[in-house]
């Protein structure tokens, strides 16, 4: 199994989940800004750290597994881990809020 499938593997798993939580949320999930912001901060950190740990030899993959495609050092397979993260726990804290009855916050601008 290369990166690429594993990474599509578990992307897929966490879209299931999200869709399942935002069904268990009644819809009140979290905003959409809000989890656009968390990705692109997200993918940044992974691009700066994975290319400063690959290149100080802390780890490497096997290149015949990769894509080939690369953000700095880091291969684009590495980037699937923070999206599902920055996608699945949002999608999860608002189904325990919406579990616990708690009302949701409206935007006081």
């Amino acid at each position: 199994m290369t990166y690429l499938q594993l990474s599509a593997w578990f992307l897929a798993a966490t879209v299931v989940a999200v869709l399942l939580l935002a069904i268990a949320s009644r819809r009140r999930g979290p905003q959409p800004a809000a989890v656009g912001l968390t990705v692109l901060v997200m993918l940044t950190l992974t691009a700066v750290f994975d290319t400063l740990m690959i290149a100080s030899g802390l780890f490497h993959y096997a290149a015949p597994q990769l894509v080939g495609i690369r953000i700095g050092l880091a291969p684009l397979e590495d980037f699937a881990y923070p999206l599902a993260g920055a996608l699945l726990l949002p999608a999860l804290w608002a189904a325990l809020r919406a579990r616990r009855g708690a009302p949701v916050e409206e935007d006081a601008s």
